[in-house]
């Protein structure tokens, strides 16, 4: 299992919100590169990026921020999320060097749009279902829909999506610890591999994954927690590192 340090841009900048909320973010520098390098130095093997202006924008506003991590490190696998919701998006952050394009409202609002880009850029295609209580919520989790994440999986798993990024709204950046058993469920019924995302904070949060992590949990997306010192990321992916050793 991966432990995935979370890079959320917003006007240049590195920063993380409270549930979502553009107007409730904490700043932790103008210099993603080397928020990059911080992570990398300490053992990270993949990156989860998020243009946070373009999730409410619907295209690429930090794409120069996102271009340059990927050019400084062309090795390390890149997932990019935040306003992914055309083709032409899609192809420029491949064509910058990013390993993986998530697709999150436009999944939701026209499904065969991720049928269709999953056959134009087969293997780098994941859906980001973000749920409060099991439903998906939309639009930078401004709308909350009628349709279950675990029904919406089960669409995409014959279209050859890579995982699913699964948050829990209720959780993400509150600190709360995160929601194992609706990750464990959204990865036994949708039939794809599951990163989980929202409120890991601590090592027990990692350490619950890392025990499930051969039900289809691939890695765990955190952010807040390495920001403020709850979660080593080092100590973390050894952990994780240890788990997947004792299982095999």
């Amino acid at each position: 299992m991966l432990v995935i340090p979370a890079i959320d841009l917003k006007d240049g900048h590195c920063v993380r919100l409270k549930q979502g909320r553009m107007d409730d973010a904490t700043d932790y520098g103008a210099d993603p590169v080397a928020m990059a390098r911080r992570w990398v130095d300490a053992g990270a093997r993949r990156l989860h990026l998020v243009d946070l202006n373009g999730a409410f924008e619907g295209r690429p506003i930090n794409g120069e921020a996102v271009t340059a991590i990927a050019r400084a490190y062309p090795d390390l696998p890149i997932q990019i999320g935040g306003g992914i919701r055309s083709r032409e998006t899609i192809q420029y952050y491949l064509d910058a060097g990013v390993s993986y394009v998530i697709i999150g409202t436009k999944a939701v609002k026209e499904p065969e749009f991720v049928t269709e880009m999953c056959k134009a850029f087969p293997g780098h295609i994941i859906v980001g279902l973000d749920a409060r209580d099991g439903f998906v919520a939309t639009d930078g989790w401004a709308e909350v829909s009628t349709i279950k994440a675990t029904e919406l999986a089960k669409r995409f798993a014959n279209d050859g999506v890579e995982s699913i990024v699964y948050t829990d709204i209720a959780r993400d950046g509150m600190m709360q610890g995160v929601n194992i058993d609706a990750t464990v469920e959204l990865a036994r019924e949708g039939g794809l591999p599951v990163i989980a995302s929202g409120g890991v904070t601590n090592l027990e949060d990692i350490e619950g994954l890392a025990d499930v992590a051969d039900q289809g949990i691939l890695g765990a997306i955190t952010g807040r927690a390495i920001y403020e010192g709850s979660l080593d990321v080092e100590e973390a992916q050894a952990l994780c590192d240890r788990k997947a050793g004792e299982g095999s």
